[in-house]
C-alpha cells in the first residue's frame, strides 16, 4: 500500500509531545519528513530524533506568539527539506479559571499562543504555499470552541476564533491550491487532560456517547487525512472528533 504522504513536508507546531507528537509520528509513518516545532528546545530536539535523522525529523524550537520565530520556522523546513507541503498549527496551553477569578494575564496569554499563534503559522504557511500552488493548512481548534466550557473563556474565545480564522483564511487562499481546515478534538488522553481533577474527567465521560476518551493517534489520523490528496476537495471545514461528544 502507497503512503499518504510521500515525498511531503509537514510543520507541527507544539510538538514535542501529545498531539503534536502523534501527528508528527504519523506523518513519518505516512511517509512524510518533518519539522517540530515546540517551545522546549531540548525536549523537541529529543522528540524529533525519536523519530528518525533529520533527513526525516528535524526539531526547531519556536515561540509561535512571535512572527519573526514563525516566519523563521519555516524558513529553516524550507532550508532543510526543500518546502513546505502541510502546516498544523497545534501549539497551545491553558490557563484555566472562572470569570471572576481569571487574570488579563491568564486570558491574553491563552489568546496569544492558540489564536495569535495560528494566525501567525497559517499567514506564513500560505505566503509561502501560495507561490507553490499547493498545500494543506490544519489548524487545531476544540469542541470547547464549539460549546464554551465553564472556567474556559479564554480557551473557547481562542479555539472558536481558530475556526472562524480557519474559514475566512481557505476563502482568500482557495482560488491559489492552498487548503486550510480546522479540527475540533474532544477529551484526548493527554498530560495536559490527565491532569484534571479525577471528578472532572469522570463528569466529562458521562457526555461522551463512545464512553471512552479519545487517543492522540486518533486525532493524527484525522490530520493525515486533512494533509493528503484523500481529502483535495475540502476546505474551510471543521471535522469534529469527540466520540459524539457535544454532536
Amino acid at each position: 500500500m502507497s503512503q499518504l504522504l510521500s515525498g511531503k513536508t509537514a510543520v507541527i507546531t507544539g510538538s514535542a509531545q501529545g498531539i503534536g507528537l502523534a501527528i508528527a509520528e504519523r506523518f513519518v509513518a505516512e511517509g512524510a519528513r518533518v519539522v517540530l516545532a515546540d517551545l522546549n528546545a531540548e525536549q523537541v530536539m529529543a522528540a524529533a530524533a525519536g523519530l528518525g535523522d533529520d533527513s526525516v525529523a528535524r526539531g526547531v524550537a519556536c515561540d509561535v506568539t512571535s512572527g519573526d520565530d514563525v516566519e523563521r520556522l519555516i524558513a529553516s523546513a524550507v532550508d532543510a527539506f526543500g518546502a513546505v507541503d502541510v502546516m498544523v498549527n497545534n501549539a497551545g496551553i491553558t490557563r484555566d479559571a472562572t470569570m471572576r477569578k481569571m487574570t488579563e494575564d491568564q486570558f491574553d496569554q491563552v489568546i496569544a499562543v492558540h489564536l495569535k499563534g495560528t494566525w501567525h503559522g497559517t499567514r506564513t504557511a500560505a505566503a509561502h504555499m501560495r507561490e507553490r500552488r499547493s498545500g494543506s493548512i490544519i489548524n487545531l481548534s476544540s469542541i470547547s470552541g464549539k460549546v464554551g466550557l465553564m472556567g474556559q473563556t479564554n480557551y473557547s474565545a481562542a479555539k472558536a476564533g481558530i475556526v472562524g480564522l480557519s474559514k475566512a483564511a481557505a476563502k482568500e487562499v482557495a482560488y491559489l491550491g492552498v487548503r486550510v481546515n480546522a479540527i475540533q478534538p474532544g477529551l484526548i488522553r493527554t498530560a495536559m487532560t490527565e491532569a484534571m481533577p479525577e471528578r472532572i474527567w469522570e463528569q466529562k465521560m458521562t457526555e461522551i456517547p463512545m464512553a471512552r476518551a479519545g487517543e492522540p493517534s486518533e486525532i493524527a489520523g484525522v490530520a493525515t487525512f486533512l494533509a493528503s490528496d484523500l481529502s483535495s476537495y475540502m476546505t474551510g471545514t471543521v471535522l469534529e472528533v469527540t466520540g459524539g461528544r457535544h454532536m
